[in-house]
């Protein structure tokens, strides 16, 4: 399979890998495995275009910050962090099997990281790349610039939207970067590839 060396790589680093053909079977099959729990969201176009806000509230308690507006997005995001499960994505992972996430506000990595029964991370194909350093270009100078423009923020890369220009602006959300190198100890986290391209 075309992502054999991927998944070889993040099984190597201690994640469960599941690998899905099209988008129903992955969000048929989270919807089986997350029951009666908390579950929290990392701020995500791709849980958005999966729509798995409304399909896991059906047998949960969903908390997504996304769901509110500017003012209410930091309490909310605060509440993601204590949730039983948390839910993500990323905006790179390497064949190598890093993955990296990029961040403004801190949620989407702080809840990645610490603090949940399990953590799911989320992605198409269009994330993936040969080697890390690829994969943090990629985070940053595609994801980064796109994230920005879609938020209406006023950063170089969003009104150019070509790459990252390192800027000083107030609206950068490029603040931190997270590099998964292996499984947090202590936590169980399951890695979810899906066979399209999703989210930024």
């Amino acid at each position: 399979m075309k992502y054999d060396r991927l998944i070889r790589n993040l099984e190597k680093n201690r994640y469960k890998v599941s690998y899905f053909q099209d988008a129903k079977e992955a969000t048929k099959y989270l919807e089986q495995e997350i029951q009666g729990v908390t579950v929290g969201f990392g701020d995500s176009e791709t849980l958005s275009v999966l729509n798995l806000q409304r399909i896991l509230a059906k047998n949960n308690t969903a908390i997504d910050p996304s769901t509110g507006d500017k003012d209410t997005f930091v309490e909310i995001g605060k509440k993601t962090l204590t949730t039983e499960v948390f839910l993500t994505s990323v905006n790179g992972v390497a064949e190598t099997g890093e993955m990296v996430n990029i961040d403004g506000t801190g949620n989407r990595v702080a809840g990645s990281i610490f603090g949940h029964r399990k953590v799911y991370f989320i992605f198409g194909t269009n994330k993936i790349e040969s080697t890390l350093d690829q994969a943090i270009w990629r985070a940053r100078n595609i994801a980064a610039p796109q994230n920005a423009k879609r938020l209406g923020l006023k950063t170089p890369c969003a009104i150019k939207g070509d790459r990252c220009y390192e800027c000083d602006s107030e609206d950068r959300i490029c603040n931190t970067m997270n590099i998964h190198l292996k499984k947090m100890n202590n936590t169980r986290a399951e890695v979810i590839i899906i066979n399209k391209p999703l989210g930024l």
